[in-house]
C-alpha cells in the first residue's frame, strides 16, 4: 500500500464530526438499554390470537398479475386492516411476491382512483360508469371513422389471465388492427 493510499485511509476527524458520531454513538446506547429493559411487554394470548377484535377472514386473490396468489385479508367494520398469505392456497402454496405483500397498501392508498373520473375546463368530474364505457367507445369509434383502426394501439396488461388475453385480442381484431402489444416490453 502506498504512503499516499494510507493517509486516505488515516484522515482525520474534524471536532464537529466527532461530536456528531459520538452523539449518535450515545443515542443508539440509549435506545439499546430501553429495548433491554422491562418497558416493552409480551402480547397476550387474545391479542396474538386476535389482534383486531369482531374482524373476519375473507379469502380473496393478489390482482397484482394474472398469477392469482391467494391472499387472506382481515376486515374490521368494512375496512381492510391488514392481510396474511395464503397457506393453503394452490397457486402460490403459501407465499406471495413484494407486489403481493403490499397489496393492502395499495387498496388503501389515497391516490387510489375509485371512481371514473373525466377532465372538463381542467378540473376532474366523476361521472358514472355508464356515462365512462359510451364516451369511451364513442371515441374509440370516432378515431376508427377519421383516422382508420390501425391509428389506434392496444396494450395488454400482466394482470389478464389466458381467457381475458383472448377477448381482448379478439376485439382489437374486430375493431380492425393487428396494433396490440404487452405492457412488459415497454
Amino acid at each position: 500500500m502506498s504512503a499516499n493510499t494510507y493517509e486516505t485511509l488515516n484522515a482525520k476527524v474534524g471536532r464537529r464530526s466527532f461530536m456528531k458520531m459520538a452523539a449518535v454513538a450515545t443515542a443508539f446506547g440509549v435506545t439499546s438499554s430501553f429495548a433491554s429493559t422491562n418497558v416493552t411487554r409480551k402480547a397476550t394470548e387474545e391479542e396474538i390470537k386476535n389482534p383486531f377484535p369482531g374482524s373476519k377472514l375473507v379469502k380473496s386473490i393478489c390482482t397484482a398479475c394474472s398469477v392469482g396468489c391467494g391472499v387472506i385479508a382481515e376486515v374490521q367494520n368494512g375496512v381492510w386492516v391488514r392481510q396474511e398469505v395464503a397457506t393453503d392456497h394452490p397457486v402460490s402454496l403459501g407465499g406471495h411476491c413484494c407486489k403481493g405483500a403490499d397489496m393492502i397498501d395499495m387498496v388503501r392508498s389515497e391516490v387510489r382512483l375509485k371512481h371514473p373520473m373525466v377532465k372538463r375546463a381542467g378540473k376532474w368530474h366523476r361521472i358514472s360508469w355508464d356515462e365512462a364505457i359510451e364516451g369511451i367507445g364513442s371515441k374509440l369509434e370516432s378515431l376508427r371513422q377519421t383516422a382508420g383502426p390501425d391509428s389506434t394501439m392496444f396494450l395488454g396488461s400482466a394482470k389478464f389471465g389466458t381467457e381475458q388475453s383472448y377477448y381482448f385480442r379478439k376485439f382489437a381484431a374486430m375493431f380492425g388492427t393487428n396494433n396490440i402489444d404487452h405492457q412488459a416490453r415497454i
